[in-house]
């Protein structure tokens, strides 16, 4: 089955970008995701094509309209009832690796893409409409974004990456980030390969990626570490353990 990408933008001819390359671009080839760039003005009513105004109560820039957007919206739900209708926007819930599963694992997804201000918010009180933010600094639009989201999501499209196991140990897969690569040659500019990677010592080698991986979230994200911590110390029911100091 195609997953379906429809993308609401201002500026359809930003897609499939660089999602026209590389395995995201062979996936496309092969017919195995859809890219169907959807130009906003095309639901417009004035002469002028017009999809913003000044914002109520005054300000700095323009403010896309609730009325042009909600059509835009109505119009590619019509075509893809079944996929979730996600707004790349500076407030929304953070893109995360199980949200990337969760798209990927659906028949598509449609994608608005914001300029300007931002967007009237009764089209978010009217329409099931799933914020989104890919982080915490602002973009000229959701286009980048957007990209940004469907570059996850494609990869993990069966047969996109090879083997389906290929990501599998991934940073953010497991809640921590990767461990450390090494290649050829062994010895580089007096750096060496680590011994245990050159043991043959399968079960060494992997208790070594996943300390590296421990310490490397532990001293470079400890909002993942802290949280990945919660979790690891939870029982199998979901009831959190006590410490050793609570037990004695």
């Amino acid at each position: 089955m195609t997953f379906a990408a429809q993308i609401l933008t201002l500026y359809p001819e930003m897609f499939p970008g660089p999602l026209g390359t590389s395995l995201a671009g062979r996936a496309l080839g092969e017919g195995t995701w859809s890219c169907d760039p959807i130009q906003i003005r095309d639901f417009a009513t004035d002469k002028h094509k017009s999809v913003d105004d000044t914002p109520a109560g005054g300000g700095a820039g323009m403010v896309m309209r609730a009325d042009v957007l909600a059509r835009a919206v109505d119009d590619a739900m019509t075509r893809q009832p079944d996929a979730p209708v996600l707004a790349m926007t500076p407030r929304g819930e953070p893109l995360t690796q199980a949200l990337v599963r969760e798209i990927a694992t659906g028949p598509g997804v449609t994608i608005l893409c914001g300029r300007f201000e931002g967007m009237d918010e009764r089209l978010f009180e009217a329409r099931p409409i799933r914020e989104v933010s890919i982080g915490d600094y602002i973009l000229s639009g959701g286009e980048t974004a957007a990209i940004v989201l469907l570059d996850a999501c494609i990869r993990l499209l069966p047969g996109v990456m090879g083997a389906a196991s290929s990501g599998d140990e991934e940073s953010f897969e497991s809640g921590l980030l990767e461990y450390p690569h090494y290649t050829r040659p062994n010895d580089w500019e007096g750096r060496t390969i680590p011994q245990v990677l050159r043991s043959g010592d399968h079960a060494k080698i992997a208790a070594w990626r996943q300390a590296m991986a421990e310490d490397h979230t532990r001293l470079r994200r400890p909002d993942l570490w802290e949280r990945h911590s919660d979790v690891r110390d939870q029982s199998p029911s979901g009831a959190q353990r006590q410490t050793k100091e609570k037990r004695a």
